[in-house]
């Protein structure tokens, strides 16, 4: 890991053991490294349950002691089953990656096809320049309803938790 991310390791590990504290289930992209790792770490510890879903070329490198390992021929087959088996999404700073899963996340929410929470756990102030683009979107009409009506910025573990929990 890099040093830069031990700040997210901290938040991701704060949430894990919230997760698991409150009954949640985690399900994540399978990875056993980075913050992926971090978190289900976590969840684990504190007794929760976790769920990796992976692709067949990175099934090597999935946690092999999750509940629960689906594997998929591709990413979008992934996300897919991802989506179809969380209950709400929080974005955790990452990469391509992520960014990708939320916005197909949040354009699904767009066109009704799913009404889940979305919260991005804004960490550091990792996704302010997400969060100005979105903003300029709605500015300038293309996106229609406030942001509120996708998605929660929060910037701690608990206000990601307490939003899962209300919404």
């Amino acid at each position: 890991m890099y040093e830069a991310q031990a700040k997210y390791a901290k938040a991701a590990e704060a949430l894990g053991q919230l997760l698991a504290k409150n009954g949640h289930t985690l399900i994540w992209g399978g990875s056993d490294s980075g913050l992926m790792k971090t978190i289900a770490d976590a969840v684990q510890r504190n007794g929760g349950k976790v769920v990796g879903v992976t692709i067949e070329r990175l099934q090597g490198s999935a946690r092999k002691d999750a509940e629960e390992l689906i594997v998929t021929k591709d990413l979008a087959e992934r996300q897919t089953v991802m989506r179809e088996r969380a209950d709400a999404f929080i974005l955790l700073p990452g990469g391509i990656g992520s960014l990708d899963e939320i916005t197909e996340i949040l354009e699904l929410k767009k066109h009704g096809l799913h009404d889940k929470p979305i919260t991005i756990l804004n960490t550091d102030n990792f996704y302010d320049g997400l969060r100005s683009q979105l903003e300029r979107m709605h500015r300038e009409g293309f996106i229609v309803y406030p942001l509120e009506n996708y998605l929660y910025f929060v910037s701690t573990p608990k206000d990601a938790l307490r939003l899962l929990n209300e919404l």
